[in-house]
C-alpha cells in the first residue's frame, strides 16, 4: 500500500553535532515496481523547525572524481539554509559552523552522500559548505531555501589550516574562485 492518511511519509531526521543540522533519511515504501518515497515534506521540515519554503532548486554536475567545490556560503543579510542530495554518484559533504557564539564555531564536520543511499543534509543559515566527488559522474541536486545574492557570496579556502579538513582524495578539479578564497579570520573584539 503506498498511500497514507497522514498526507506525508516519515522521513528520519538524524540530528548531527551542530545544532540545525539533520542528516535526513528516506523510507522506502516498495513493491514489485521498486519504491516510492517522499524526499521532501514541508509539514516533516516545520514539525523540526527548519525552513520549508524552497525558492530555488540547483543542479551540480561533475565530470570527474577529485573535484572540490566550496568552502561557499553568503554573508548576512543573505545567508542561505539549503538541502543537498547527490542524485547521481557519491560526495564527501563538508560543512563547516561560521556561527559566531555557537557551541561549534569553526569546527568541520563531513558526511557522505551518495545516490544509492538517496540521504540528504539540511544545512542552515551561517554555514561554509562544499563537497568533493568521490566517483566520476557526480551530480548534486540543492533545494535552496533563500535565495542567491551575488552581493553576497564569500568563501574560505578549502585547504585553510584553520579548519584542516581530511578530504579523501587528492583534488583533480577546482575552480580558480575557490582556490583564491581567502584564509578563515577569527574577528578579534
Amino acid at each position: 500500500m503506498l498511500f497514507r492518511q497522514s498526507g506525508c511519509f516519515d522521513m528520519k531526521f538524524e540530528p548531527t553535532l551542530f545544532e540545525g543540522v539533520y542528516l535526513i533519511e528516506i523510507e522506502k515504501l516498495s513493491d514489485a515496481r521498486g519504491f516510492f518515497a517522499r524526499s521532501f515534506c514541508e509539514k516533516e521540515f516545520s514539525r523540526h523547525g527548519l525552513q520549508k519554503r524552497t525558492v530555488q532548486c540547483n543542479i551540480s554536475f561533475n565530470n570527474r572524481a577529485g573535484t572540490l567545490r566550496g568552502m561557499h556560503f553568503q554573508r548576512k543579510p543573505h545567508e542561505e539554509a539549503k538541502l543537498v542530495r547527490c542524485t547521481a554518484g557519491a560526495i564527501y559533504d563538508v560543512i563547516i559552523d561560521l556561527r559566531e557564539g555557537s557551541k561549534t564555531f569553526s569546527k568541520w564536520s563531513a558526511f557522505e552522500l551518495t545516490a544509492d543511499h538517496r540521504n540528504a543534509l539540511y544545512i542552515p543559515e551561517g554555514f561554509a559548505h562544499g563537497f568533493q566527488t568521490l566517483v566520476d559522474n557526480t551530480e548534486v541536486f540543492y533545494h535552496m531555501f533563500d535565495f542567491f545574492e551575488p552581493s553576497s557570496a564569500s568563501g574560505v579556502r578549502w585547504d585553510d589550516p584553520a579548519f584542516n579538513i581530511d578530504w579523501p582524495r587528492e583534488v583533480s578539479v577546482i575552480s580558480e574562485k575557490d582556490k583564491s578564497y581567502p584564509r578563515f579570520r577569527i574577528r578579534e573584539e
